[in-house]
């Protein structure tokens, strides 16, 4: 689809196409004018224009999800493309605006806002080389350091006279960890200072992280992300409650295993309640994520202290009985609920009709449901079909690993066409296209084990349903490990290394102990 361009961004796009030119003519440019030509400088992917608009930015914020969001002018949203071109450009051009010798009276720039750039896994920039959150961190720390060096150098004192906010989403791992502990120590000296309002760590001692979450200002902190390799149980969860505060948290994310009833003692159910009480008190919570913990009979303890509904609940894979269940259908956050992940569980078997209450309470408003690996079959798409039907805002429906035959998907295909707002269906390998006698859930050794063939024929008649009922805006995916993580995907390189690392050292104690034993 063609975006429609005003006379204002085409004649916009001339200025900027010819760099040299623009460069030298920013100093006549109108300042109300700079918004303009940096989105279409950023649609060129024109790096240097970029960089010295920036440097001579007239206005009193830089807003990187306005200036690429939808205008007037130009409609197309640019702020999914994570250009490594355009974003380094703006970085670096951030630094010389402080650098930059024109008097500090002439800069009025207070506010930078760089949390609006959404990391996606398609490109469409030029370079196909993108700058995720992981590598933004990073530059902006290293700009930081670079501005503290140069300042106790005493370059030029009224040089950093200036004073500017950047709120940015930052991404810690242990390779980066150190510069970002500078970046933030450093913070009273430097004119560009970090505010973090998300945080997402990874790959971490747990040292590491209480040491630098206090270091981020967890008062401004609106999203907090800890994952995979940060081994974060429930204990080092009250204490991090109970030792810090996070009054305007809006989304949290827990690691796999945080919770685990099933080596519960009394002590460990009254910090589970703890930490209940003191989830209660982020009156700002609406997101909460807490995969592969066993909770199994706690959620109402876990949940019913929160005063505020959530609007998004992953527990996939948390082993929820019927109590939990039944809890969530009747608690005043079903109504609430924009995206609910409930992968893993043996819905039809173990709760069907108390996960249709629950699907009819939230129906209204319900934006995202996944439910992977839960047992549906073809005996359950009609009542599938049924639940769905009221959910007119769906729009998206993840439900891969479900042992469905590729009959029943044309059908449930039929009926997703009357979904309204649906965007993306991630539907799984039809059961038909595995080799008689597959168990479910597959295993990974197996996942791969199908008809590729049939699968693509199949995938062909899915989408020609779509298309025949006018709706080839639906994107429809079968991605056998899961859904694309930018995040995920952007340090998988650091994440293997340090799995093979713990292997490893797992390997030399289990051959260690076998040889004390021998």
């Amino acid at each position: 689809r063609t975006t429609m361009k005003s006379l204002r961004f085409i004649s916009a796009e001339a200025f900027v196409s010819n760099a040299e030119f623009a460069r030298k003519s920013l100093g006549a440019v109108a300042h109300d004018l700079f918004p303009l030509l940096f989105k279409a400088s950023y649609l060129l992917e024109q790096g240097e224009v970029i960089h010295d608009l920036v440097e001579n930015w007239p206005l009193f914020d830089f807003n990187m999800g306005k200036l690429l969001g939808a205008t007037l002018d130009y409609e197309e949203d640019l702020s999914h493309r994570t250009c490594s071109v355009c974003l380094e450009s703006c970085l670096t051009g951030l630094r010389d605006y402080v650098l930059n010798q024109s008097s500090p009276y002439m800069k009025k720039l207070k506010m930078v806002d760089l949390t609006g750039i959404k990391d996606v896994e398609v490109q469409y920039c030029k370079c196909k080389k993108t700058m995720g959150r992981w590598a933004r961190t990073q530059l902006l720390c290293k700009l930081c350091s670079d501005l503290v060096y140069l300042q106790q150098a005493q370059c030029n004192p009224g040089t950093f006279e200036v004073s500017i906010s950047v709120l940015i989403d930052l991404f810690v791992t242990e390779r980066n960890f150190e510069l970002v502990v500078q970046a933030l120590l450093k913070k009273c000296s430097c004119p560009l200072k970090i505010c973090c309002v998300a945080f997402r760590s990874d790959n971490l001692t747990l040292q590491k992280f209480f040491y630098i979450i206090k270091l981020t200002d967890p008062s401004l902190l609106r999203k907090l992300e800890i994952v995979h390799n940060v081994h974060l149980e429930m204990e080092h969860l009250e204490m991090l409650f109970n030792s810090i505060h996070f009054p305007l948290l809006m989304s949290l994310t827990l690691p796999a295993r945080t919770f685990n009833v099933r080596r519960f003692t009394a002590a460990d159910e009254q910090t589970l309640a703890n930490i209940g009480e003191k989830m209660g008190e982020m009156t700002q919570l609406t997101e909460l994520s807490m995969p592969f913990s066993i909770l199994t009979g706690r959620i109402q303890k876990l949940l019913s202290p929160l005063k505020t509904p959530l609007k998004t609940l992953d527990v996939s894979n948390c082993s929820l009985n019927h109590a939990d269940m039944a809890f969530l259908a009747n608690s005043f956050h079903a109504n609430h609920l924009e995206a609910l992940d409930l992968s893993g569980h043996d819905i039809p078997e173990l709760y069907p009709s108390t996960f249709f209450k629950l699907l009819s309470h939230c129906s209204s408003v319900l934006r995202s449901l996944t439910l992977e690996d839960c047992n549906i079959q073809d005996t359950h798409v009609n009542m599938l079909i049924l639940g769905l039907s009221p959910c007119q805002k769906l729009q998206e429906f993840k439900f891969i690993g479900n042992p469905l035959s590729s009959q029943a998907l044309r059908h449930l295909f039929t009926f997703l066409c009357e979904l309204p707002m649906l965007k993306n269906v991630e539907f799984p390998v039809p059961r038909d296209c595995y080799p008689i006698g597959i168990t479910y859930p597959i295993e990974d050794a197996s996942v791969c084990r199908f008809d590729h063939q049939k699968y693509e024929r199949v995938a062909e008649e899915l989408n020609l349903i779509l298309l025949q009922a006018n709706r080839d805006d639906v994107k429809t995916s079968t991605p056998l490990f899961g859904s694309y993580d930018a995040a995920v995907q952007e340090t998988n390189n650091e994440l293997g290394a340090y799995l093979i690392k713990s292997f490893k050292e797992t390997l030399e104690k289990f051959t260690s102990s076998f040889n004390k034993m021998s």
